[in-house]
């Protein structure tokens, strides 16, 4: 790199087994041999693009100052090499320098095989059924609250399996909260930063009802739905009001599975949410699964007390009520599903753009039954996750 310029290294620590074995200059790019026999190769211009040196980089923030534009497209450099330090030192033919660790250039590689493998890594999501009532993960709400590895423990298991239960919370109004900002800051909505479920006469929602509700994503009427929700019992002493579970993921992989038709008919005809009271009015409509950029299932959004008319093209409707009707009647398989009933002090805490969640009637006339909750973006889970891995050591 320039002499009078250093490296602005990432926030994270970038290791590897493996270091570069040989180097080969092509008209357009440079080939790494690593010592595992993989090859990599490196376009010009994506090395001068991510050139780290304290010129390109802000030293501050470690965000990108340089803009590819601002250079002549990049020819055969002058020179490059790998140094004593094992580093790809590459020589502009303006002069200028960039040297790229070993781990960050096997981390970014970005041939078929290195971008397989750091897609196998990125899916980590495993999905349950029935199967899972029994082997549902706990956590004890104290340990979570004191120690960053119980968190990240906790983090992790949520990321992966999209729902959790959490005990020995103290039973005071408020403490949902508490233990949300041990992730992050709290999504407020219409319903409030924090939101009593239970039964009320002026209810705006059917969530504040004793009626069944059946399996849901909470505010499938927004652009964006919250991702994670915090459900704290403060009280359950009423007859019913049982919690459901459904894994959404495990129910779109059997659509794709086993009803290739419906599963392509719910990705992409696209349905309408309404949530209205005397107040507000949110509407938004979106396909019942939604696929990010590899095909992969990123987000379900559903609740059929929420859902308006269906509006798709006369010749693909009765395809769509078909479709449809698959789904919910996967919701209702007790395959799918897992139970439990609520005690004070229980906390659930799930992926709502993944688990539809539900409850049992109850007869509020019974006992009371009353929970807090609140939202946290799935963003802010998967931010939590890598500033604790890397402050951890485990990355």
């Amino acid at each position: 790199m320039n002499t009078t310029e250093k490296r602005i290294s990432d926030w994270r620590t970038f290791h590897s087994d493996q270091h570069i074995e040989a180097l080969r200059t092509k008209p357009d790019k440079i080939d790494l041999t690593w010592s595992d026999g993989r090859v990599s190769p490196f376009h010009f211009e994506w090395l001068r693009d991510n050139c780290p040196c304290s010129l390109c980089v802000h030293e501050m923030t470690r965000e990108q100052v340089f803009e590819i534009v601002d250079v002549e497209v990049q020819g055969t450099p002058a020179n490059s090499a790998v140094d004593e330090y094992g580093e790809l030192c590459v020589e502009w033919q303006d002069g200028h320098i960039s040297r790229f660790e070993p781990g960050w250039l096997r981390a970014h590689a970005y041939d078929a095989e290195s971008r397989a493998e750091r897609a196998a890594q990125a899916h980590v999501a495993k999905t349950w059924g029935a199967d899972y009532q029994g082997a549902l993960e706990t956590f004890r709400y104290a340990a979570l609250m004191e120690d960053d590895a119980a968190l990240l423990d906790w983090l992790k298991a949520l990321g992966t399996r999209g729902v959790t239960l959490v005990s020995g919370v103290p039973v005071e109004r408020g403490t949902v909260r508490t233990l949300a900002e041990r992730i992050s800051f709290v999504r407020e909505s219409n319903f409030g930063v924090v939101f009593n479920v239970e039964s009320r006469p002026d209810a705006n929602s059917n969530a504040y009802t004793s009626l069944n509700l059946p399996p849901h994503t909470d505010l499938p009427t927004r652009e964006l739905q919250p991702g994670l929700q915090f459900l704290h019992c403060l009280v359950n002493d009423a007859q019913g009001g049982n919690s459901i579970f459904v894994d959404g993921l495990a129910i779109a992989h059997a659509l794709r599975e086993r009803w290739p038709d419906e599963f392509h008919t719910l990705t992409t005809l696209p349905l309408e949410f309404r949530n209205k009271d005397k107040a507000t009015d949110y509407r938004w409509t979106a396909p019942l699964i939604q696929l990010g950029v590899n095909g992969e299932v990123i987000e379900l959004r559903v609740a059929n007390f929420l859902r308006g008319p269906f509006d798709a093209p006369a010749d693909e409707m009765p395809a769509l009520y078909r479709a449809y009707r698959r789904f919910v009647a996967l919701t209702r398989d007790p395959s799918f599903r897992i139970v439990k009933r609520l005690c004070a002090g229980d906390m659930w805490v799930f992926d709502n753009r993944r688990v539809l969640h539900s409850r049992t009637e109850f007869d509020p006339s019974s006992g009371k039954r009353h929970l807090q909750g609140c939202y946290v973006d799935r963003d802010e889970l998967m931010s939590r996750i890598r500033v604790l891995e890397r402050t951890i050591g485990q990355v």
